[in-house]
């Protein structure tokens, strides 16, 4: 049997290929390796950013596998140490993901690029919640939308299943960008290479921030950056990086990040 997920690392980027004929939909046993793949991710200093998508130009993901369901995967069976998809609820993953959209991404598939940091998407890469009509809950799309889009537009997509093109999920900010087919891969490695030379401390205090504070009052919030009570903050801020960020600022020159 093929591998399910096909991997490439290279420059510090790692690029997470799903790649399961016809839809690449994702059953138990996929998730749980991509579970384990983004952990690695995580726990490997040498990686700093990774890439997420499908194989071929038809899908990116149909979401959860229904066939494998039918036969026996319950929906809520063990997905791995992520959740579904691997990333959704992999503790501490502090690291910048890029989902490079490269066709359709339904319910599942949809939730997974929503997971992501950011989302490139090719011109002819859709969107849709089709779970209304399969009579279950979209959980991570009705949690994560309303958040992201004005609360009618989201409830509008999970009440109807409708499908939403690229260039309404960019007109919404859903979509960072739009990218032509043929350079929507190119793209995707060409950002992964900028944020793979930043400074690897500082983006896993911007992603623990936002994440933590999610729920708290501002000022909260605030008041824990202050007294360094987030760990990716505090190690930040007794970083050898960040004194070189001072000093590579004051002598004008390009900071050598190492993240310690």
């Amino acid at each position: 049997m093929t591998n399910p997920i096909k991997t490439r690392v290279e420059g510090g980027v790692l690029e997470v290929i799903v790649d399961r004929p016809k839809a690449n939909a994702i059953d138990l046993a996929t998730s749980r390796l991509m579970g384990e793949i983004f952990a690695g991710f995580r726990d490997d200093a040498s990686l700093r950013v990774a890439i997420l998508s499908g194989a071929g130009e038809r899908f990116f993901s149909a979401g959860w596998d229904l066939k494998a369901a039918a036969a026996g995967d319950a929906v809520d069976g063990d997905y791995g140490c992520g959740g579904f998809g691997g990333i959704q609820e992999l503790p501490d993953l502090n690291k910048p993901i890029i989902a490079a959209v490269n066709g359709m991404a339904v319910g599942g598939g949809w939730e997974l690029a929503l997971s992501c940091d950011l989302i490139l998407a090719s011109r002819h890469a859709t969107f849709s919640l089709p779970e209304i009509r399969a009579g279950t809950l979209a959980d991570a799309a009705s949690i994560k939308l309303p958040k992201r889009l004005p609360y009618h537009v989201a409830m509008d997509l999970l009440l109807t299943g409708r499908w939403m093109d690229a260039e309404e999920a960019h007109g919404w900010g859903v979509v960072n960008e739009i990218v032509e087919a043929d350079r929507l891969a190119g793209r995707a490695w060409e950002l992964a290479g900028m944020l793979a030379n930043g400074p690897p401390l500082v983006f896993a205090a911007i992603k623990e921030v936002v994440r933590e504070s999610e729920a708290m009052r501002a000022q909260d919030a605030l008041r824990r950056v202050g007294e360094r009570r987030f760990p990716a903050v505090d190690r930040l801020y007794g970083s050898a990086d960040q004194k070189e960020g001072a000093r590579a600022f004051a002598e004008k020159r390009e900071p050598v990040w190492k993240g310690r």
